[in-house]
């Protein structure tokens, strides 16, 4: 390890190992690393909290829920694929980041970049744009490819030799992994995963909430489990595909009705709205039944609302008009 240094510096952390890369880096030069990892509903923090954990790192998580809804509005460089504004996306956390300096008595900030890695957000214009975005700009250090960046301030003052960083590019990974090898780093988890609005189905129905003004704390929470049904402007049904999901449906849902098959084992339902139109409540609870596909055309459901208890005996929908009111791609 390098002589300490007497700057410090904020790290955006992702959890990947790229992020765990350029905080094991400039650790092993020296300077004291605040990594932190900024959360949302579609973001959530879990792989980055064991990541840190195993590379033996701790982490500071915030959650910027209110914020990045924000900018889901109108991103200024627009998405990608899906709803994913990346570029916007970034900016807002450097910005967040930098406002937080003052706060850890840091200096700078780092992340895991590469440059040319991904195609919306890594590329050299791109990076330019987030660090215009976030202006904090002339504190962005990348150290794994900012041998090939313009210098900026901790770098032309001297904080960080830039000699001692790295020139990482493009889409492989054979010289991540073969840093990974040298710092001793054991666990990462793979490329894929971590944000879920570069995922088609999520980003569906997340489009929905939002065209229906619906984007609050336990709607966005549960968007993330089961299969979601619109059954009018103020009123969906999610029906669980398996037992995780049955019990995180179960955690996140405070205000609506659950649902369980009476005799037999299934799926979990839940209605978003505690007071749905009769011909609404009707379709849930034909919709629900439809996915207990052993059952009988006919049966009991069990109608939970808070202490109350009740039951309805229900026919099965049809498949046409499940995949009807079906948010799914």
């Amino acid at each position: 390890m390098n002589k300490e240094s007497k700057h410090k510096a904020i790290a955006l952390f992702s959890g990947g190992l790229d992020s765990i890369l350029a905080v094991k880096w400039m650790q092993r030069l020296g300077f004291t690393v605040y990594p932190v990892f900024f959360a949302t509903p579609y973001l959530p923090p879990e792989r980055a909290i064991e990541s840190a954990a195993m590379n033996g790192i701790k982490l500071i998580v915030r959650d910027i829920s209110a914020e990045h809804l924000q900018i889901l509005e109108t991103p200024v460089y627009g998405f990608g694929k899906y709803m994913n504004p990346c570029i916007d996306c970034h900016g807002l956390m450097f910005r967040l980041a930098g406002e937080m300096l003052a706060e850890l008595g840091a200096d700078f900030l780092i992340s895991g970049e590469v440059l040319g890695q991904r195609p919306m957000s890594q590329r050299r214009e791109a990076m330019n744009q987030v660090g215009k975005l976030s202006g904090y700009k002339y504190l962005l250090v990348r150290p794994l490819s900012q041998m090939l960046l313009d210098d900026t301030l901790p770098i032309r003052d001297a904080w960080v030799d830039k000699n001692a960083l790295l020139d990482i590019s493009g889409r492989g990974r054979t010289r991540q992994l073969a840093l990974a090898k040298e710092l001793g780093i054991d666990f990462f988890p793979s490329p894929a995963g971590g944000c879920l609005l570069t995922d088609a189905s999520y980003s569906l129905r997340l489009k929905d909430l939002q065209k229906h003004n619906q984007l609050d704390n336990e709607n966005l929470h549960l968007l993330r489990y089961g299969r979601h049904f619109r059954l009018n402007p103020t009123c969906k049904l999610i029906i669980g595909r398996d037992r995780e999901d049955n019990a995180n449906i179960e955690s996140q849902g405070k205000r609506g009705i659950y649902l369980d098959a009476r005799d037999i084992t299934g799926p979990v339902g839940y209605i978003t709205c505690c007071e749905p139109d009769e011909e609404s409540y009707s379709l849930a609870l034909s919709i629900f039944w439809f996915y207990h596909r052993k059952a009988p055309d006919q049966g009991y459901i069990v109608i939970r609302t808070g202490d109350k208890r009740s039951e309805s005996f229900v026919n099965k929908c049809d498949e046409t008009t499940v995949n009807k009111y079906y948010i799914t791609t």
